[in-house]
């Protein structure tokens, strides 16, 4: 009888957690488009301007669009795990070493990444940490980034509001 309860609350906590996980995930999961309203962009030559995300409990799928000035768009794919695990890509000649980390009890996402680039004195490195948060009960993607370069270090808050 003991083994037994001790089977069904076992079961009960899976349960619990991964009804906790697919919550956070629904609240992330969609497209997102930048709020250039709300947000006050400290460097702007190239931005963040559309994310489109789809969090499972083990990974993170999402599709960046990254925006010049001119206009002109640079989109990429990236799939990565959730456990801290760094993934490689390659986007446009350079290579990206990214991991993420989704924290349930306090709904955050973060993630770092290195993109290496050839610069004006020979190769570089761009380093970036994201913390993301959902608010405004779901209507608002928050990412407070920072990075860094041999160019020098920014860091904004942006503002994503859902599209779908």
């Amino acid at each position: 009888m003991k083994t037994k309860a001790i089977i069904i609350l076992g079961i009960l906590l899976i349960f619990l957690s991964s009804s906790i996980v697919k919550g956070q995930s629904s609240q992330f999961s969609g497209e997102w488009k930048l709020n250039r309203e709300k947000t006050a962009l400290q460097s702007s030559w190239i931005f963040l301007s559309q994310i489109k995300i789809h969090l499972k409990s083990d990974s993170l799928l999402t599709t960046r669009i990254y925006e010049a000035d001119s206009g002109e768009e640079y989109p990429f794919v990236e799939n990565l795990s959730l456990d801290g695990k760094e993934c490689k890509i390659v986007i446009y000649d350079m290579p990206r070493t990214t991991k993420a980390l989704f924290f349930a009890k306090t709904g955050l996402i973060n993630v770092e990444s290195t993109t290496t680039f050839n610069g004006d004195y020979g190769e570089d490195n761009f380093k970036a940490k994201e913390t993301w948060k959902v608010e405004d009960k779901g209507k608002t993607l928050s990412i407070a980034a920072s990075s860094t370069s041999s160019g020098g270090s920014s860091s904004d808050t942006l503002y994503f509001d859902r599209v779908k």
